[in-house]
């Protein structure tokens, strides 16, 4: 199972300047939850801006660059090589981004886990456009911003939706 997970906003937003748009303790949590234990797959630019390596979690990072090395992670040059990895490890594979990786994956997932954030904001990079005709939403958590959580948000799952 392939599980893409992504927090975006109504315009599907994601980021700027290599950072998220929020701070949403909720969504962290839940993105922590979903992904402990299992690999994940990121692209470069989505690492750096993490910073370190996602504990309890095999980090699998895609770059083509090939002169950098850092503790804790597995490099590799493309999706196909990543998801062989990771499907050696464990059935169960988490694509966390960036928007260039989201594009690349969307078609090859069998699930999506969504962060919906109920705001609208300046963006550079953005979440491939859901089709209603391929993708099923099945569940729907609504959360409403508190002291720690600035902004409405819902957690969304969709399934793809199998061809006859």
């Amino acid at each position: 199972m392939i599980t893409i997970v992504v927090a975006m906003g109504k315009n599907r937003e994601i980021g700027a300047d290599n950072q998220l748009l929020w701070h949403l303790p909720k969504d962290l949590k839940h993105f922590k939850e979903l992904t402990s234990g299992h690999p994940i797959i990121m692209g470069r630019k989505t690492y750096e801006s993490i910073g370190k390596p996602l504990p309890n979690r095999t980090n699998i990072v895609i770059s083509r660059k090939n002169d950098w090395f850092e503790e804790g992670i597995l490099i590799v040059g493309s999706i196909k090589e990543a998801l062989k990895f990771a499907k050696k490890i464990d059935e169960n594979v988490f694509i966390i981004g960036g928007g260039n990786i989201y594009e690349q994956t969307i078609d090859l997932a069998d699930k999506l886990e969504v962060t919906l954030v109920d705001a609208e904001l300046r963006a550079d990079t953005f979440f491939p456009i859901i089709d209603e005709k391929k993708w099923l939403k099945t569940d729907e958590i609504a959360h409403l911003k508190d002291e720690k959580n600035q902004f409405d948000f819902s957690f969304q799952t969709f399934e793809k939706i199998l061809e006859k």
